[in-house]
C-alpha cells in the first residue's frame, strides 16, 4: 500500500513538474534568446528541496547516508541528462528558436511515452528485466499513441 501511494505521489508531482515547466514557458518574452535561467531557477528549486530532505532525515537520525561510488556516479550521469532534457523544454515551451511554443499536449505526451518505450525497452535489454507479451504490446500501444499525436494536423512546426 505504502508503495502504490508512494507510486501516485511521485506521478502526481512528475505531471505537475511536467505542467509548471509549460507554464513558465510561456511567460517567455518575444524578446529572450534563451531560457536557461529558468533551468537554473528549477535546479536551485530542486536541490533545495533535497538539502531540506536531507536535513529532516539527519535529524531524524539513524540512517546511513554513504552509497557506493557507482551510485554516485550514475546519479550524476542521470542528474546531467535531466538538466539537459530541462533546458530543452523551456525551448520547446518558450518557442526559442521555433515558429511558435510547442503545446504542452503534444510535447508533454510525447515526451513522457518516448521516456516509457525508451525504458521498456532498456529495462529488458540492458537490465535483462523480462519482457512479455504484455509489455510488447503495452509499449507498441505507446509508440502508436505518440505516432497518433504526430499525425495531428499542426502538432509540430
Amino acid at each position: 500500500m505504502i508503495a502504490a501511494m508512494l507510486l501516485a505521489a511521485v506521478t502526481l508531482l512528475y505531471a505537475g513538474y511536467n505542467l509548471l515547466i509549460k507554464l513558465s514557458g510561456a511567460h517567455v518574452p518575444a524578446s529572450a534568446t534563451t531560457t536557461v535561467l529558468a533551468t537554473v531557477c528549477l535546479q536551485v528549486a530542486a536541490l533545495s528541496t533535497s538539502i531540506l530532505f536531507l536535513g529532516f532525515l539527519a535529524a531524524q537520525g539513524g540512517h546511513v547516508f554513504s552509497l557506493a561510488p557507482r551510485a554516485y556516479f550514475w546519479a550524476v550521469l542521470a542528474g546531467l541528462c535531466i538538466g539537459a532534457a530541462e533546458i530543452g523544454y523551456f525551448y520547446l515551451f518558450g518557442g526559442i528558436g521555433l515558429d511558435r511554443p510547442m503545446r504542452a499536449g503534444v510535447a508533454i505526451p510525447v515526451i513522457v511515452a518516448g521516456t516509457i518505450v525508451i525504458a521498456a525497452v532498456a529495462s529488458a535489454v540492458v537490465f535483462g528485466e523480462a519482457f512479455g507479451w504484455r509489455q510488447f504490446a503495452g509499449t507498441a500501444m505507446v509508440a502508436a499513441g505518440i505516432v497518433l499525436i504526430f499525425l495531428e494536423p499542426g502538432a509540430v512546426r
